[in-house]
C-alpha cells in the first residue's frame, strides 16, 4: 500500500471503518508496526470524549485525535478542518515524511458519507484523493450486526477491501456463511481475513447459504450513543470486572461496546468488551511523542442503546459501597 508521490500532488487518504468492536485498532497497529502503510499521518476519530486508541497506534509519524463525535456527522466539521490544516502543512513544508493520511473512524461512522463529504469540499477535493476504504467485520459478531444494524451494512457496502477479523475459534461453516453474506452485500470488494492483524485464510464454500438479512425498515430506530462513567478507585480491577460482567449479563443486547482505562497495581489497564464478551485486560503503553491526548484514568465509555447515565452511576455506587 505504499505510494510513490502522486503526479497530481494530491495526498492519498485511506479510510479504516467497521462496526463497534471489529478490531480496527488491533489490525491497524499491526500494519503500522510492520510498516505496511509507509509513513503515515494518522487521525483517530472517537465517538466518545475519552480517547484510547491513539495510545495503541504510536508507530505512525504523527497521530491526532478527533473525539466527541463521528466524522461522518457531528464531527464532520472538525475532520474537514483537520484535513485542510494537514494539506496546508504539507504544502508549506513538502512534508516528505508523510506518504498518506489514514483515518481510523469510530465504530459508528459511515465511511461512504465521509468520502462524499470530502469530495464536496472545494479545497479537499483538489488536495486529497480517497485511495482506499477498508472495512473490518468481526467474525463472531458480524452476522448479528449485519442483521440488526443498518449502519453495519452501509459500512460493508462502502468498502473496497473487507477484512474479517478474529476468525480463529469461529466454526468454518459460520465463517463461510458470513463470507457469502459479505459477497452478496458487496461483490466488488476484496475479501480477506486477519487475526491480530496477521493475514488468515477464509474457508471457501460456494454452497454455503448466506445469512438472511431483514429489511432495514424493521431495524431499531433508537440511536446508539456513548455514555461516560467515572469509577471509584476502591473497587480495583477485580471489582470492575465483576460489576461489568453482571451488567453485560443483564444488558448485553443493549450495550454494544465498552472501552476505558482502569488503574491497578500492575499499571493502567485497557478495558474492552464487545457485546457480552470481555476481552483480557492489556497494559497500556506509555504515551509516545505526538501520540495525542491520554485517556482519563478510571473512566469507561459504554456505547449502546437505552442506557441512563444516572442509573449506571447508581449501580456502580451500590456495588462499591454495598
Amino acid at each position: 500500500m505504499r505510494d510513490a508521490r502522486r503526479a497530481d500532488g494530491r495526498l492519498p487518504l485511506t479510510i479504516i471503518g467497521g462496526f463497534l468492536g471489529a478490531g480496527k485498532s488491533t489490525w491497524l497497529r499491526h500494519q503500522l508496526h510492520e510498516r505496511h502503510l509507509g509513513p503515515v499521518h494518522l487521525i483517530v476519530n472517537e465517538a466518545a470524549e475519552t480517547p484510547v486508541d491513539n495510545l495503541l497506534l504510536g508507530k505512525a509519524e504523527r497521530v491526532e485525535v478527533l473525539a466527541g463525535g463521528c466524522a461522518c456527522c457531528a464531527g464532520r466539521a472538525s475532520l474537514v478542518a483537520a484535513l485542510r490544516r494537514i494539506c496546508a502543512e504539507h504544502d508549506a513544508s513538502g512534508a516528505s515524511e508523510t506518504g498518506r493520511i489514514v483515518l481510523e473512524t469510530s465504530g459508528l461512522a459511515d465511511p461512504g458519507a465521509i468520502a462524499a463529504a470530502l469530495a464536496q469540499d472545494p479545497i479537499l477535493a483538489r488536495r486529497l484523493v480517497v485511495a482506499g476504504v477498508i472495512v473490518l467485520v468481526d467474525a463472531l459478531h458480524g452476522a448479528a450486526q449485519l442483521a440488526e444494524e443498518e449502519l453495519s451494512r452501509r459500512q460493508v457496502e462502502a468498502a473496497e477491501r473487507i477484512i474479517v477479523t478474529k476468525p480463529r475459534g469461529v466454526p468454518s461453516e459460520a465463517l463461510a456463511r458470513l463470507t457469502r453474506t459479505l459477497r452478496r452485500l458487496n461483490p466488488a470488494a476484496a475479501l480477506e481475513a486477519a487475526e491480530l492483524g496477521v493475514p488468515e485464510c477464509l474457508p471457501v464454500d460456494d454452497e454455503a447459504e448466506p445469512y438472511d438479512l431483514p429489511e432495514t425498515a424493521s431495524m431499531s430506530a433508537e440511536p446508539i450513543r456513548p455514555h461516560r462513567l467515572r469509577l471509584a478507585g476502591e473497587a480495583g480491577w477485580a471489582g470492575v470486572s465483576v460489576w461489568l460482567s453482571a451488567l453485560l449479563a443483564a444488558r448485553g443486547d443493549d450495550i454494544v461496546r465498552v472501552k476505558g482505562v482502569v488503574t491497578s497495581p500492575d499499571g493502567r489497564l485497557l478495558l474492552q468488551s464487545v457485546r457480552r464478551i470481555v476481552q483480557a485486560p492489556e497494559i497500556l503503553p506509555a504515551p509516545e511523542k505526538d501520540a495525542g491526548p491520554a485517556p482519563e484514568d478510571d473512566v469507561i465509555v459504554l456505547i449502546g442503546r437505552g442506557m441512563d447515565e444516572e442509573r449506571l452511576a447508581r449501580s456502580w455506587r451500590t456495588f462499591v459501597t454495598g
